[in-house]
C-alpha cells in the first residue's frame, strides 16, 4: 500500500479523488495494460454498413419525420488548445534568425516543410488580414515579413493565437468575414441537430476559456440564429478534477513535484464520458471541435448525420418493442430465436457457444442484459492515411466477441497476427456518432457502468528532468463505450476534416 502525508488527503479531498481509486490507478501501473486481442478488422460487410441511395434517402425521411417529437444535444469536445496546431509555427519562431540569413536559405538549411507550405499558402489562410492589419512596420525582405507575421500571429502581447481554445480561431474564411470552429458547429446544429427551431449545443471547454467562448457566442449567436431561424441553447462543462489520475515514478510509486506534493494529470478525452453522463436527450450526436466543413459541404455534412440518427431510431424501436415485451413475459421460444436473429445481425451481437445449450429462463436474463444498453452509431471514413483509431472486431479476456473503435497504441505491434489483422483495415474513426442513451422506459442510463476499465494508456513523460509514467482513461469513443450497442456505418470522406496543424486550413475542404 502506498504511503500518503497528511497533504496527500488534502489534496484528494480538493480533487474528489478517493484513497481507493488512487491505489486502483497504482495497481494499473504495476500490473500494466494488456494489448486488445484483435479478431478481424470489420469492414463493409463484416462489421460495417454500406446504404444505397435508395436506403440512406429513406433513413433520412425517418429522422425528418420522427425529429419534432424528439429532444435532441449536439455534444462537442472542445477543451483542446490551439498550442500544438502551430507547434511547426513556435519552433520556426525559435530556429530562424531573419538578421542572419534568407528565408531561402533557411528553408534549403531546415528543410522545413511545414514553413515552405505555410508561406506558399499564406494569403489563404482566413486570418491573413486580421494579422496584416495589425502590422504597423514594413518589412526588408520576404524572411523579416514572415517572421513578423508569425510573431503577430503568436505572441501573447499581440493576437496569442497559441493560448486559444482551437474552436475560438478563425476556421473558414466568407467574403470580408471569418468564421470559428464554434459559429460552424452552431450553423450544423441549425441543419440537422434542432427539433421545433431549437437547437441544444454542449461543449466541454477548459474554464480558463468560458469567457471567450461567451463573447463568441455573444458576437455570432444571434446572426447565426436569424440566418438560420434556429434558437440556440448553448452550455458548457469542464473535465472533472476528480477524473486526474496519479503519475508515478519508474518503481511505480506516486511520482512528487519538488515541492513534495503528488502529481495529477488529466485523464484524456475519456475523462468526458462523466460529462456526457450529466446530458440527456433522445439522441445526442458527438463531433470534435475542430472537424468542421465549409458550408458549401455543409449540407452533404447534414445528410450524412441525418442517415446515422435514422439508422439509430430505426434499430432503437425494434430493440424497445423487444425490451418491453421480454419484461412483460412475453417471449416464448419463437419471440427469443426472433430477439437473437436481431441482435446477431441489427446490433453485431455475438453469443456464446453455449447459448443454445441455457434454459430459456437463462436466455431472457442474457437477451435482457444485452438489449438493455445505449446504443451508438459511429461514422467510418475510407482509410486515406489519416491518424486515428479504427474498427475492429475484438476478444475481450473472457472471450467474448465486440465491435469496437482501437487505437494503434493498444495493438501488439510486435505480434505478426495483429499487424496482419492491423494491415486489413479498411476505415478509420472520424469521431462521428450519434447515440441513444435511454431504455424503452425513457429512464436514462448511467453510462459508468458500460465503461471497460482495462482499456486505458500508459504513456512515458518527463517532468522537471525526471522520467515519470501517466495514465489515460480509457478513450471516450474507445474503452469509455466498450460495452454499448454498436453499429458502424461507412460515411463519405467529405465529413471528415479535422484541423490538426494550421497547414489544414488551406486543404480545399477549408476554403470556402
Amino acid at each position: 500500500m502506498m504511503n500518503l502525508t497528511q497533504k496527500d488527503f488534502e489534496l484528494l479531498k480538493e480533487k474528489g479523488i478517493n484513497r481507493e481509486k488512487v491505489q486502483g490507478q497504482i495497481n494499473t501501473f504495476e500490473q500494466g495494460i494488456p494489448f486488445v486481442d484483435l479478431k478481424d478488422a470489420a469492414v463493409v460487410g463484416n462489421g460495417i454498413c454500406r446504404f444505397s441511395e435508395q436506403e440512406e434517402k429513406e433513413l433520412v425521411r425517418l429522422f425528418n419525420e420522427k425529429l419534432p417529437n424528439l429532444s435532441v444535444l449536439k455534444f462537442v469536445p472542445a477543451s483542446g488548445a490551439a498550442s500544438r496546431m502551430f507547434k511547426a509555427l513556435f519552433n520556426f519562431l525559435q530556429a530562424y534568425d531573419p538578421n542572419k540569413e534568407t528565408l531561402d536559405d533557411y528553408l534549403k538549411r531546415s528543410d522545413d516543410t511545414a514553413i515552405k507550405v505555410f508561406v506558399d499558402g499564406l494569403e489563404n489562410f482566413p486570418f491573413y488580414k486580421k494579422v496584416k492589419n495589425k502590422q504597423e512596420k514594413e518589412a526588408e525582405n520576404n524572411g523579416e515579413e514572415v517572421y513578423a507575421f508569425v510573431k503577430e500571429l503568436l505572441d501573447e502581447n499581440a493576437l496569442n493565437y497559441g493560448f486559444y481554445p482551437k474552436g475560438l480561431l478563425p476556421f473558414h474564411k466568407y467574403g470580408d468575414n471569418t468564421a470559428t470552429p464554434f459559429e460552424e458547429h452552431l450553423k450544423e446544429g441549425a441543419l440537422y441537430a434542432a427539433s421545433n427551431g431549437k437547437s441544444r449545443l454542449h461543449f466541454t471547454i477548459s474554464e480558463q476559456h468560458e469567457t471567450m467562448f461567451n463573447t463568441e457566442l455573444k458576437k455570432v449567436g444571434d446572426e447565426v440564429s436569424e440566418a438560420t431561424e434556429t434558437a440556440f441553447h448553448v452550455d458548457y462543462s469542464f473535465q472533472k478534477p476528480s477524473t486526474d489520475t496519479i503519475a508515478v515514478d519508474m518503481n511505480n510509486a506516486p511520482f512528487r513535484n519538488s515541492d513534495g506534493s503528488i502529481l495529477f494529470r488529466p485523464g484524456g478525452h475519456g475523462a468526458l464520458i462523466e460529462n456526457l453522463n450529466e446530458q440527456d436527450a433522445d439522441i445526442i450526436f458527438i463531433k470534435n471541435i475542430d472537424n468542421v466543413a465549409v458550408m458549401k459541404d455543409a449540407h452533404t455534412v447534414a445528410q450524412s448525420k441525418k442517415n446515422l440518427g435514422g439508422v439509430l431510431l430505426q434499430v432503437q424501436e425494434k430493440a424497445f418493442s423487444f425490451a418491453a415485451s421480454l419484461d412483460e413475459g412475453l417471449a416464448d421460444e419463437q419471440k427469443i430465436d426472433e430477439i437473437v436473429l436481431f441482435l446477431k445481425e441489427k446490433l453485431n451481437v455475438r453469443f456464446s457457444e453455449d447459448f443454445d445449450r441455457i434454459s430459456n429462463e437463462e436466455k431472457i436474463t442474457s437477451l435482457k442484459d444485452k438489449l438493455n444498453r445505449p446504443i451508438r452509431i459511429c461514422g467510418m471514413v475510407k482509410n486515406e492515411g489519416e491518424p486515428g483509431g479504427g474498427p475492429f472486431w475484438v476478444v475481450n479476456d473472457k472471450g467474448g466477441v465486440s465491435l469496437q473503435i482501437i487505437e494503434s497504441a493498444q495493438i501488439d505491434m510486435e505480434n505478426e497476427n495483429q499487424v496482419k489483422i492491423l494491415k486489413n483495415a479498411t476505415h478509420f474513426n472520424p469521431v462521428d456518432l450519434v447515440c441513444a442513451v435511454r431504455n424503452y422506459k425513457g429512464e436514462k442510463y448511467d453510462l459508468l457502468d458500460f465503461v471497460d476499465h482495462k482499456q486505458g494508456f500508459i504513456t512515458e513523460k518527463t517532468k522537471e528532468g525526471r522520467e515519470l509514467k501517466a495514465l489515460e482513461l480509457p478513450g471516450l469513443w474507445n474503452g469509455a463505450m466498450a460495452f454499448w450497442n454498436t453499429i458502424f456505418v461507412e460515411v463519405p470522406l467529405v465529413t471528415f476534416n479535422p484541423v490538426k496543424t494550421v497547414n489544414d486550413l488551406l486543404k480545399p475542404s477549408h476554403q470556402a
